[in-house]
């Protein structure tokens, strides 16, 4: 007899190899799952057919012209199965040969994709061993004799209850839910390709366009940032010559540009007005400006002053010396009951000026000095240096700006070397420009806000800087261009 034990780690494995070894015509004798792998006991159809010619010997009878192939066809006898043992799977009490096996798996196929349809995925089940056409013996030497196909069907309609059952179809594996960190990091990836790509996209055609290449190279010479350059280029139309392109972006920066050119002027208006801002801005020089501007205007008894800068050595002499000069008290307030005294002494006034301390932009003290004017009827103004860098100038809007529509003022523009930075703040944080100062006279250095005029001045020829870009340098500036918030620009 010759009976073989095959192991593998799968039982596809295993009966490949039992099926190299015995042919087509292998019989599965047992099939069961060890330390090692799955374990295979098999036999070829040759040595069934020798033992049913000892068993016909001993009987006294011998089949004639029948070979082993066809002996293995027909019911050699029924499986002894013990109604008590494990089932390892619910189709199987019999064992059949390989013949037998490919039938039983073509009925079966075709009885999954039925109950497939009617019935509900069941919940995944773990792998294992594929035991759907032997039985796990009680004992590890028993032996289990093949049936022919015809012997298993009438077996399966007389066993009912042992129908075979659709095998379980693994449901899909739920996605894991991210974290918010990992969105966000992910989400902030997405927006940073597709800003580059973006970029590289506009720089492409920005190349392929000398005229606006040269727009883009003189915007910032002339100090403007490469976020409101690209913003106004992007939506520059392509059929402009350059004295047209030109022409369309000194538009643009004139309409970007708030100023009370439409509204009354300061002088006009009047009011309480607070000047506040960075250390060395220019606001006490300021106050004396628009001081003198009103008692010329209106007469000095129109206009009042209030100091509440105690820190600065001199700060309350310097502005009562300008006070004699005009004609005008100057007063100092040194807390806030003592500003709201005052405020109402001088409350028939026409303009009412207070000079702040002059505080850096991440001063604790800022926060206590800004509450001081948080009084009704204060105006506040902020003074900006137009001489300073945009960083500079974008982080002292960044602390001191107060509400939606914050009124500026720009001083010292005859220091500054470019205008550029300080109109680019202005258009960026959509600030509402009340004026300039020109100079150091009282107070003839005063000018009313003129968006065109202004413009202007920016876009002048400057003489060659180390500072000034070149084309092939453009990739630097938008290598990593940062989304910048800013109102709208009506190009």
């Amino acid at each position: 007899m010759n009976i073989q034990k095959f192991t593998a780690q799968t039982s596809r494995e295993a009966l490949a190899k039992a099926r190299m070894t015995f042919g087509d015509g292998t019989l599965i004798l047992s099939n069961r799952a060890t330390p090692t792998g799955i374990e295979v006991i098999a036999t070829g159809e040759d040595t069934l057919a020798e033992l049913d010619q000892a068993d016909a010997v001993r009987q006294g009878t011998r089949p004639s012209g029948q070979t082993g192939q066809t002996i293995s066809r027909k019911m050699v006898s029924a499986a002894q199965v013990n109604p008590n043992s494990a089932v390892v799977d619910d189709a199987t009490q019999l064992a059949m040969s390989t013949l037998s096996f490919q039938d039983y798996v073509r009925e079966r196929m075709l009885r999954r994709r039925q109950e497939a349809l009617n019935t509900p995925i069941p919940d995944t089940m773990p792998d294992r061993p594929v035991t759907s056409t032997f039985v796990k013996p009680e004992k590890q030497n028993s032996s289990i004799q093949a049936t022919s196909p015809a012997h298993w069907q009438q077996s399966q309609k007389a066993r009912p209850n042992l129908q075979p059952s659709a095998a379980p179809v693994p449901a899909p594996a739920p996605v894991p839910s991210l974290s918010h960190g990992i969105a966000d990091e992910l989400h902030a990836m997405k927006s940073m390709i597709e800003e580059r790509f973006n970029t590289l996209t506009w720089l492409g055609q920005a190349r392929q366009n000398p005229i606006q290449t040269n727009l883009m190279l003189k915007l910032l010479r002339c100090g403007y940032s490469p976020t409101l350059a690209r913003t106004i280029l992007e939506r520059m139309p392509e059929n402009f010559d350059t004295t047209e392109a030109t022409r369309w972006v000194t538009d643009v920066l004139v309409r970007n540009l708030r100023t009370d050119a439409t509204t009354q002027s300061l002088l006009e208006e009047g009011g309480s007005l607070a000047l506040i801002g960075s250390t060395g801005v220019g606001k006490t020089t300021t106050a004396a400006k628009l001081a003198g501007l009103c008692a010329r205007t209106h007469g000095t008894n129109s206009v009042g002053l209030i100091t509440l800068d105690t820190y600065r050595v001199g700060a309350h002499e310097q502005l009562r010396a300008y006070g004699r000069m005009l004609g005008v008290v100057a007063h100092l307030a040194h807390d806030r009951p003592a500003l709201q005294d005052l405020l109402g002494l001088l409350s028939n006034k026409k303009m009412v000026l207070i000079d702040t301390t002059g505080l850096a932009p991440n001063d604790p003290r800022k926060r206590d000095m800004l509450d001081m004017l948080d009084l009704p009827g204060i105006k506040r103004l902020l003074v900006l240096n137009a001489g300073s860098h945009g960083d500079t100038l974008d982080d002292a809007v960044a602390q001191f700006k107060s509400g939606e529509s914050q009124h500026t003022i720009l001083s010292k523009i005859d220091e500054a070397a470019k205008m550029g930075p300080a109109l680019d703040t202005c258009i960026r944080h959509q600030l509402i420009l009340r004026g300039t100062t020109i100079g150091q006279k009282v107070p003839q250095d005063w000018e009313r806000a003129d968006a065109a005029k202004l413009t202007a001045l920016s876009m002048r020829t400057f003489a060659k800087s180390a500072y000034d870009p070149k084309a092939e340098e453009l990739n630097f500036f938008f290598s990593e261009s940062a989304e910048v918030p800013m109102g709208r620009c009506h190009a």
